[in-house]
């Protein structure tokens, strides 16, 4: 998994998404002085400390790779970026992983206490399905729309990343077999992750071939990424991280490495790697950027 440097095309992307992600979520996130102020403050310290903002970048490339305007897939970016960010402040809270740091920053709990950054994540949550049901920022038909809500709602719930993150406290300290440990990745990162290219091609009016071909690119690269993750927990730089690494062998988490090996963990992801390419096919020229944002999440070193 070593460094290499992003093309210039798809750095330039990946740039110009990110400011577009941040401008949307600067609109429907309430403001900081907004009373009561403090939940506001931490919920917006924690969204807006950096991160890659891939879940909501999918999306809106989705979207593009089956013909849509992403400006339809837009709430539901902004959506999936909160309902992530929710999902890491409560996942560093002492009572699951205990990290001081995320994205380079002290954690939400850490700097607002427990109490409110349970609550910070909770608003975010709801905020997310706010944003997702409004009708007025969104041109989508109320069917789409509603398809769109399900979808994420589905994949946030006890049978999507909360039953995964679930599977992930239960096994600490267990020894556990490769199927338990698909499940618990493919529902703890990738639910979340095949969500978001799922209804970016539903806002874009995806068919059902071009739909089924994002389904499998997005469960491969959905598993892939939380390979590489759980490789640079152990290979990675805490400065490049932004996060203290080695915490999963720490805590003795059930990971690819703890079951498969370093060596085996990085041919698995490789090969899901290529395979998600291999899914765009019938996409065309349209799913390039995808197809090179799966070499992203290979490459990538925090």
């Amino acid at each position: 998994m070593g460094e290499a440097a992003l093309p210039g095309s798809l750095e330039a992307i990946l740039a110009e998404r990110r400011q577009q992600v941040d401008e949307a979520l600067e609109h429907w996130l309430p403001l900081q002085g907004d009373h009561p102020p403090q939940i506001h403050e931490a919920m917006r310290y924690s969204v807006f400390a950096g991160g890659k903002r891939l879940r909501p970048i999918l999306a809106l490339l989705a979207c593009e790779a089956v013909g849509g305007n992403p400006e339809d897939a837009m709430p539901a970016a902004a959506a999936l970026e909160m309902i992530h960010t929710y999902s890491l402040i409560h996942d560093d809270l002492p009572a699951m992983d205990d990290d001081d740091y995320r994205r380079g920053r002290r954690t939400c709990h850490r700097v607002y206490g427990e109490a409110i950054a349970i609550l910070a994540g909770d608003a975010l949550l709801t905020h997310a399905f706010q944003v997702l049901a409004d009708a007025g920022p969104t041109r989508l038909l109320p069917e789409r729309r509603l398809r769109v809500i399900a979808e994420i709602a589905e994949a946030a719930g006890s049978c999507g990343m909360v039953g995964g993150q679930a599977m992930d406290i239960l096994a600490e300290g267990h020894e556990i077999d490769h199927p338990t440990l698909l499940y618990l990745h493919t529902h703890k990162t990738g639910a979340l992750i095949r969500a978001s290219v799922r209804v970016g091609g539903i806002a874009g009016g995806a068919e059902e071939e071009q739909l089924e071909a994002l389904t499998r690119y997005a469960e491969r690269v959905g598993l892939a990424f939380q390979i590489v993750d759980d490789i640079l927990d152990i290979e990675g730089a805490t400065a490049e991280m932004g996060k203290t690494v080695g915490s999963d062998l720490r805590r003795k988490k059930a990971t690819y490495p703890a079951v498969m090996g370093l060596e085996e963990s990085r041919r698995q992801a490789a090969y899901l790697l290529g395979e998600a390419k291999e899914a765009l096919r019938p996409l065309g020229e349209k799913g390039a950027t995808l197809a090179v944002l799966a070499d992203f999440v290979g490459q990538r070193r925090h």
